[in-house]
């Protein structure tokens, strides 16, 4: 089991021990924890959660594309290999991503390989409360979309899963 914190600790520890506590909150992506470092005290995990949305939201297109690619596929070669996050690991495993048929994992593979051939970044989706159907239904959804919807809708489920992350480490 991860360590979780309290959030009034949180709001004292020195600048680094903030960004390296949060900095894996949203995926490879110490700038969000960076960015909302200043604003401390936060009242509530919430306010916390919304500060960082806030800064993903506002980052220019760059840094957001960015951060969508630094997330995994689903079921792709990092979890094969064996080198998701941590979080990332038990997200996928929690939607049952890691007991795939040979089929579901074909299908998602071929998924994979057509969302990024697309639109240039991986396919993302908060997976909890998710089965591997639901999420293969999504993902198949998604690909008729454009760009700009797409990537917005990549860094809404990256927010979800960050509000996710926060909860499991934060007590408040």
């Amino acid at each position: 089991m991860s360590m979780t914190y309290r959030l009034a600790t949180l709001n004292l520890v020195p600048e680094a021990e903030f960004v390296e506590v949060l900095g894996g909150i949203f995926e490879h992506s110490p700038w969000v924890a960076q960015a909302v470092v200043g604003q401390r005290p936060f009242l509530s995990i919430h306010d916390l959660h919304s500060a960082m949305a806030r800064a993903v939201r506002e980052a220019d297109e760059e840094a957001r594309v960015t951060l969508i690619r630094a997330h995994p596929e689903l079921a792709g070669k990092a979890a094969v290999r064996g080198e998701l996050t941590a979080e990332s690991t038990r997200e996928q495993r929690g939607a049952g991503l890691n007991q795939c048929s040979p089929e579901e994992f074909a299908e998602l593979q071929r998924l994979n390989d057509q969302y990024n051939k697309k639109f240039g970044f991986p396919f993302i989706i908060a997976v909890r409360g998710h089965n591997r159907q639901s999420i293969i239904r999504h993902f198949t959804q998604r690909l008729h979309a454009d760009r700009i919807t797409e990537m917005q809708e990549c860094i809404e489920q990256i927010v979800r899963i960050g509000g996710f992350r926060l909860a499991d480490l934060i007590n408040s």
